[in-house]
């Protein structure tokens, strides 16, 4: 009541005296304006006829104005919108909304607010129908063994698997898979029992995996590379009686109590005929851990049917057997689903690369090598494969991309270079089977702000919701929930965790579930979703979704921290996690002790890179954590203090220096820091490996940066070779040259021949 003391200042006035941020085309203050006004009755004066006019200027004031006046049977609605940041359609829309919620309002003076409907009957229909239900051709009543050897039975001298210069048919991948399913049979193996299997990428891993589903059960991949306190927790939730492995990827586990099958011990006298068929459309094919918001992993289990419905006469891509699909992502990532799956079920070839992570180079060489037409990436690692190794990619018929935002210059630099091919953007999480919508673009695609996550695959549901699990109109960003035939039976063993994430469809009569996504999005008006990030705190880093929670549960276990928070700094590929600590003592925490106390405890993806210690962690007014508040960490994180900064001896290390800091984004690297302790990842190690390439002409496999992770290290490694190191410590003299020749003359080195001059970005 005391703002209306004050209502006679003029809003100029008010301008004036605030002094608010100005942008041009942007009204001060405010942008929408409400204007409610009494009846307009006109005046009534002796001997003139008094008629109202409605005046049009022409010109809006403001973003939108609302102006309701009463009239003699209800009320009178006008929008007045500004043109240039409002389609006439959406404003349309938004005064619909309104209508309708006062309607109901008055037909039902009871209701709570939220309970008010903005959608027209139409309307409703086209969300929850028309949008958001895809029909399946897919045989639905079928299961992966089933169809694996039907295919084994048409093409069984095909081609089904590609190691190097190896290859295997169907004929003999199935014999060998059947040999391990009666093993496993002889061992109690059954329908839905968990099996866990720890090879790395080869033959013997997709043997494991077929054996496993044709005796009943549900493969659990284990990396040997997480920690082992992560892989116990693992192990007891999936409740493991079997295992499957090689010895030296199995040596590193905790097996005790476990019956191991080893790969690599002869199953020759196993028979090799199909097993009894056992199997379930609706039985377990296997478990995939996912971190959890608890601090524990949770196992999400998936049954055949939804690897089916990814997989067979699907729409969002053509599989065929003429394609060639190369495996690449990690087996706990969900994407190893439609690697795997899509071609053996297809009867097309797979190509499984050296185990571990490759270069740039090294991935485009395999690539070039066995002429793979369909591939998947996950988006920091797309964005990277366009900047430096596009041409690798010119053979691929269809190209996903996903698992995060894409950037619309780096889609459309691809389409350019695939003539005739596609890339498709796949969005899903994988309690609904990898995919849940998709958005495929060839060279006539009209990309404009982003990239859209497309429409529900074959077999898939998916509805955007506010927060009382009504439906929003299109255009209002909400909840993306989805289901169908991928949906997983839920977590593993966590009924609580289940019922919380897993909830019934509030628009289905036939007893069917949604998984709440926690992804934000929305209908665009072609009927495609528009992805626009999380509700909670949880971040996807390279393609891996992570609950900073859980990271905070395993840091505060530290006996030195009272307190922590963990968040995302930077976007894309460079997006890293960043950990802030409050000690018990108000020391300094060492980031070098607590990046190793997590490594005992969580996979390397999930580890910080960043760790800044801080006398309290700020807070909102309500005493939150204000995670806004937190400071940028230093461009040169603090494990860099340990050591004394030692700068460059030799133009050699001098370039080198130079390359880390350009790809880490820092002002400087000394020759004996650590490039993963100044915050380095994975795929920025493939991204300084074709750097080295690029500027010295260096051959330099990625497993030598990860053996030798400082500057120092890597200048020895490359001048092992006596020819390498006369031809980089003459490229590195010469760009040292450079910086000082004010002429910038080019100048011709053999052996390669390159030419160096100003501007060729070296």
């Amino acid at each position: 009541l005391a703002s209306y003391e004050h209502q006679d200042v003029p809003f100029e006035r008010l301008v004036e005296e605030l002094r608010p941020p100005r942008e041009e085309g942007r009204n001060p203050l405010f942008e929408v304006l409400f204007a409610g006004n009494p009846p307009a009755e006109p005046p009534r004066l002796s001997g003139l006829e008094v008629e109202r006019l409605d005046a049009d200027t022409g010109t809006a004031k403001f973003d939108l104005t609302l102006f309701v006046e009463e009239a003699r049977e209800g009320i009178d609605l006008a929008l007045e919108y500004d043109a240039e940041r409002y389609e006439a359609a959406m404003a349309g829309r938004l005064l619909d909304h309104l209508t309708a919620v006062l309607e109901g309002a008055a037909a039902d003076p009871d209701l709570a607010v939220g309970d008010l409907g903005l959608l027209r009957e139409a309307e409703r229909r086209q969300l929850l129908g028309e949008w958001s239900r895809a029909a399946t051709g897919a045989p639905l009543d079928r299961h992966i063994p089933g169809l694996f050897e039907e295919v084994c039975a048409a093409r069984p001298e095909a081609v089904a698997l590609i190691a190097g210069d190896a290859v295997m048919t169907y004929g003999e991948l199935n014999r060998r898979a059947n040999r391990l399913a009666h093993r496993l049979l002889r061992l109690g193996v059954r329908t839905d029992l968990p099996v866990g299997v720890c090879v790395e990428r080869s033959f013997e891993l997709i043997v494991a995996l077929l054996g496993i589903l044709k005796a009943g059960g549900a493969y659990v991949p284990l990396d040997p590379s997480y920690p082992k306190e992560r892989l116990l927790l693992m192990l007891e939730d999936a409740r493991l009686s079997v295992l499957v492995g090689t010895a030296d990827q199995v040596a590193g586990l905790p097996t005790d109590g476990i019956e191991t099958i080893l790969l690599d011990e002869d199953l020759a006298g196993e028979s090799a005929a199909n097993p009894a068929d056992i199997a379930l459309p609706d039985s377990l094919a296997y478990i995939l851990f996912t971190s959890g918001s608890t601090g524990r992993p949770k196992g999400v289990a998936v049954p055949h049917r939804g690897v089916v419905r990814l997989v067979r006469e699907t729409d969002f891509a053509e599989l065929s057997a003429d394609d060639v699909f190369f495996q690449y992502a990690p087996m706990p990532f969900d994407l190893s689903t439609l690697e795997i799956w899509g071609p053996l079920l297809n009867g097309a070839r797979l190509v499984l690369p050296p185990a571990g992570q490759l270069s740039l180079e090294e991935l485009g060489s395999e690539l070039r090598r066995h002429g793979v037409t369909f591939l998947w990436l996950t988006a920091g690692l797309f964005h990277l494969m366009v900047d430096e190794q596009l041409d690798s990619l010119r053979g691929v018929r269809q190209l996903l991309a996903g698992g995060d935002v894409l950037s619309v210059p780096h889609v459309e630099r691809a389409l350019s270079a695939l003539a005739d091919g596609a890339v498709i953007n796949g969005y899903g999480p994988t309690e609904n089977t990898t995919f849940t919508t998709c958005h495929a673009m060839s060279g006539s695609a009209e990309l404009v702000s982003s990239v859209p996550i497309g429409r529900p695959i074959p077999g898939t549901r998916v509805v955007v919701v506010d927060a009382g699990l009504n439906p929003v109109p299109q255009g209002v960003p909400g909840e993306l929930l989805t289901g169908g035939h991928g949906l997983a039976r839920g977590y593993f063993g966590r009924p609580d965790l289940t019922a919380e994430r897993f909830v019934p469809d509030p628009f289905s009569d036939g007893g069917e579930r949604l998984y709440r996504t926690g992804d934000l999005a929305r209908w665009l008006a072609d009927g495609t979703l528009e992805f626009l990030g999380r509700i909670d705190q949880q971040v996807k880093i390279r393609g891996f979704r992570i609950e900073p929670g859980e990271i905070e549960t395993a840091l505060a276990t530290h006996p030195r921290v009272r307190e922590c928070v963990v968040v995302p700094r930077g976007a894309g590929a460079s997006k890293q996690l960043a950990a802030y600590a409050v000690s018990t003592d108000r020391e300094l925490l060492e980031p070098t002790e607590l990046r190793a106390f997590l490594r005992e405890r969580l996979p390397e993806h999930m580890v910080p890179s960043a760790f800044v210690t801080l006398p309290a962690l700020p807070l909102s007014p309500n005493g939150k954590v204000d995670r806004r508040a937190l400071p940028a960490p230093e461009a040169r994180h603090q494990e860099a203090g340990s050591e004394p900064f030692a700068a460059p001896r030799t133009p050699l290390e001098a370039v080198l220096a130079d390359l880390w800091a350009e790809v880490l984004g820092i002002d400087a690297a000394g020759i004996q820091d650590d490039f993963f302790a100044l915050g380095g990842s994975s795929l920025q190690a493939t991204q300084l490996v074709s750097r080295v390439r690029q500027v010295l002409r260096a051959e330099v496999p990625l497993r030598i940066l990860l053996r030798q992770p400082t500057v120092a290290g890597l200048a020895e490694a490359l001048t092992e070779d006596a020819a390498q190191r006369a031809r980089v410590e003459r490229i590195a003299e010469l760009l040292a040259g450079l910086e000082d020749d004010e002429t910038g003359e080019a100048e011709e080195i053999d052996s390669p021949s390159l030419a160096l001059t100003r501007g060729d970005g070296c």
